[in-house]
């Protein structure tokens, strides 16, 4: 990148910066000349127009160096919303969130974007084309979920204009693409296993999935717009690819895309979600006996089975965003980034 290029208050720290997400971020701020701090409790890349600073973000005195001189702040550190582990969640979305709105201030830092998520206001019942004024859930779908409920509301709530200091929230849905550890990996696996066969449901439930590029442009928009006055001080914004798609139609392109079968066979999904939640019954019965982490939760069964997709008209309004990559392109790219995944024909 030219020197000529990076522009005065264009130096930004990524927390989280060495994840799925973050990574991406990095690149694409990058790209537009800014000046890229990354925060993380591991490197997991190398660059060397990146400065890594790693540490605890629970820890406050281990924050603040890397926010030295910087004017915006993408925090979007996360456990995986898969892993079980609750106290990490508590401990990361909300304790680590307190510490990071603290070392903004005190830092002198102006702006800070949080990546939050669409889920902080589904219940696992239908949502069609909802709006940032749907109330947070009060029967979050998992643990996850509520600890991101409570993370989003501290970073709206630090919202202080008289002390030049910003804070938005970005809530993207279904985020996949190139180097995702999640979705598509964890597609695949369950394919090997011989567990998409079932379609949850009559198929038709529309859900957005949103390319990674596209989480990005929403972050580095909220940033440059997020200023005083600005209507996105103390506000949460959908960012999706804005195209829902049936949520099994999704699923099946990625599989048949690497040449897995798709699922064919229909289950209700009353039944679906009868038998998960009498599984995960039976599984708490015999918990002090056997431990075993069930794939199949009333959540997943929920997820697959309803609609949820939201609208992004807000953001389009207050920070004229608009996809950058369409969802045929976004699937596209995505699966030519996995070909080990790939199996071989038959």
């Amino acid at each position: 990148m030219a020197a000529h290029l990076r522009v005065a208050g264009k130096r930004c720290a990524v927390i989280g910066g060495s994840g799925f997400l973050g990574q991406h971020m990095v690149e694409q701020l990058l790209e537009k000349g800014y000046v890229v701090n990354v925060f993380d409790i591991q490197k997991r890349f190398d660059s060397d127009q990146v400065q890594f600073f790693l540490g605890d973000l629970c820890d406050k005195e281990a924050l603040l160096p890397a926010l030295q001189g910087v004017s915006v702040v993408f925090h979007c550190a996360s456990p995986a919303p898969s892993s079980d582990n609750r106290e990490l969640f508590y401990k990361v979305n909300f304790m680590g969130t307190k510490a990071v709105i603290e070392a903004c201030k005190e830092a002198g830092v102006q702006k800070l974007v949080l990546t939050s998520s669409a889920s902080v206001v589904f219940e696992g019942t239908d949502i069609k084309n909802g709006s940032e004024d749907l109330p947070y859930a009060k029967n979050p779908i998992d643990y996850y979920t509520e600890t991101k409920i409570l993370q989003e509301k501290e970073v709206l709530r630090a919202n202080d204009p008289d002390n030049n200091f910003f804070t938005t929230a970005i809530r993207p849905h279904g985020i996949f693409g190139p180097r995702d550890p999640q979705l598509v990996p964890i597609l695949i696996q369950a394919a090997k296993s011989g567990k998409m066969k079932f379609i949850i449901g009559d198929g038709k439930n529309l859900v957005d999935f949103t390319y990674v590029e596209n989480v990005v442009h929403g972050h580095i928009l909220a940033a440059e717009h997020l200023q005083k006055d600005s209507a996105l001080c103390g506000k949460a914004f959908h960012i999706t690819n804005d195209e829902p798609i049936p949520f099994w139609a999704f699923m099946s392109r990625i599989l048949t895309g690497l040449n897995y079968d798709p699922p064919k066979y229909h289950i209700p999904y009353w039944l679906a979600y009868y038998l998960a939640l009498f599984l995960s019954l039976l599984l708490w019965l015999l918990s002090p006996l056997v431990t075993i982490k069930p794939t199949f939760t009333p959540m997943r069964v929920a997820l697959a089975g309803t609609f949820h997709y939201y609208s992004c008209e807000r953001a389009k309004r207050d920070m004229g965003y608009s996809p950058v990559v369409s969802l045929d392109e976004a699937i596209e790219r995505t699966l030519q980034s996995y070909p080990h995944l790939r199996r071989a024909k038959a």
